[in-house]
């Protein structure tokens, strides 16, 4: 039988724990823990959720890699364009772990409308294209179909339409510059079939995606000529090595870079989240042992002369320590437990109703994104548990301090 156990469970069940003098201290650490889990929870949670969706936002605009003509020198729109005809389209054989390879064509217009203006980056597609990203923020209309011949259909954001007063199915006036100097530009009317947000305003505010074969003919391209390449891996972690593989493998007259690469100061700005996360967990974990460490010495404190008796009756001091370390434990799963019922009930509701906002401006999306991980949150737990009960075994040295005939005289 584990008497210490069995001690500190009486203890923990006595009428006087609860109405004793230390009470109002085991409340304050037991509180201290589950505010430290929740804030530890909630950090991570969101520090993950915002990292996986501003990438996917930008992935989901321009892809994990994109591969175009050297000469294009990292252009928004398409300068010279590539031939389709390529070994790795439409899939890389050698390269394991690529989704999907997709064309694409930039070019750059300008929507004119009665009183307003905005220029746009007409991004052209084809049937290859993968639509489940604008699927997921399409919020009026419909994708367009490009299985037809000729298609004028195009997906507006709801920054620019409501910028230019539009509404779905308006016919708009695009003006394109032409590839040959001295020509006034040109102008093509395309319909307005679906209206995205993604709340992303760096592209929202001007990106316009359509058909691909309304860019071949404004630039006099041939149908296998395109101004590059996207392609769509099935992990992003894997980017730095799939980018490295794909570069290897395109040859020397094409050039690939990953979203990394060229969006390296957003990449850079939401790694800055980790270290606020290892930041805040540092500091939640500190002071909720501190606290611990308070309502253990205040137990010891409390208890003396019965720790004077056990001393008495032969118990050795590991012994006595111990029952107060499973009491001590006892608090810290209690915080644990109020700590993670309330921490998840949080995470949850803000994943399903997104009642916390964030001006998209400046942090690229419009609501607090929620990642809940099971094992990132079992590993906080763990981690909180053993790193408190290291920090208790120290102070509870106290206990061998004690000598049984002073601390039971007054009994």
């Amino acid at each position: 039988m584990n008497y210490e156990l069995f001690i500190a469970k009486r203890i923990i069940a006595g009428k006087e724990y609860k109405n004793s003098i230390s009470s109002p201290i085991i409340k304050i650490a037991i509180t201290a823990i589950a505010l430290g889990i929740i804030i530890m929870m909630i950090s991570i949670a969101t520090g993950s959720g915002m990292q996986h969706k501003i990438r996917d936002k930008i992935s989901g605009f321009k892809g994990h890699i994109q591969i175009t003509n050297y000469d294009d020198n990292n252009s928004e729109v398409s300068i010279i364009p590539i031939d389709k005809n390529q070994d790795f389209y439409p899939e890389f054989n050698n390269i394991k772990g690529i989704k999907k390879v997709q064309i694409f064509a930039n070019k750059a217009g300008l929507i004119r409308t009665a009183t307003d203006f905005e220029g746009v980056v007409f991004k052209g597609v084809s049937t290859d294209y993968d639509w489940s990203f604008f699927s997921e923020y399409l919020v009026e209309g419909k994708l367009p179909d490009f299985n037809q011949q000729r298609n004028r259909d195009v997906l507006l954001s709801k920054t620019l339409v409501n910028r230019l007063h539009l509404k779905l199915q308006d016919t708009i006036n695009v003006f394109f510059l032409k590839s040959t100097k001295n020509k006034l530009p040109s102008r093509y009317k395309l319909v307005i079939v679906g209206i995205y947000d993604t709340g992303f305003n760096q592209f929202d505010k001007n990106m316009m995606i359509g058909d691909i074969r309304e860019i071949q003919r404004l630039n006099k391209w041939s149908e296998n000529q395109i101004g590059g390449f996207e392609v769509l891996l099935d992990d992003f972690d894997d980017i730095k090595q799939k980018g490295d593989e794909v570069y290897a493998s395109i040859g020397s007259t094409l050039n690939s870079n990953t979203i990394v690469d060229n969006y390296q100061f957003i990449f850079e700005w939401i790694e800055l989240f980790d270290n606020n996360v290892w930041f805040i967990i540092g500091i939640m974990i500190l002071v909720a042992s501190i606290n611990m460490i308070t309502a253990l010495l205040v137990l010891i404190l409390e208890r003396v002369q019965m720790v004077g008796i056990l001393k008495a009756l032969g118990s050795n001091n590991w012994s006595v320590r111990k029952i107060f370390l499973y009491n001590a434990s006892y608090l810290i799963l209690k915080g644990l437990f109020w700590g993670n019922l309330i921490g998840i009930t949080v995470l949850i509701l803000q994943q399903q109703f997104g009642f916390i906002t964030l001006d998209p401006s400046t942090y690229y999306v419009s609501t607090v994104s929620i990642d809940i991980n099971v094992f990132a949150i079992l590993a906080l737990n763990i981690g909180t548990l053993i790193l408190c009960f290291v920090m208790l075994i120290i102070p509870s040295y106290i206990i061998t301090k004690i000598n049984p005939s002073k601390s039971i005289q007054f009994a």
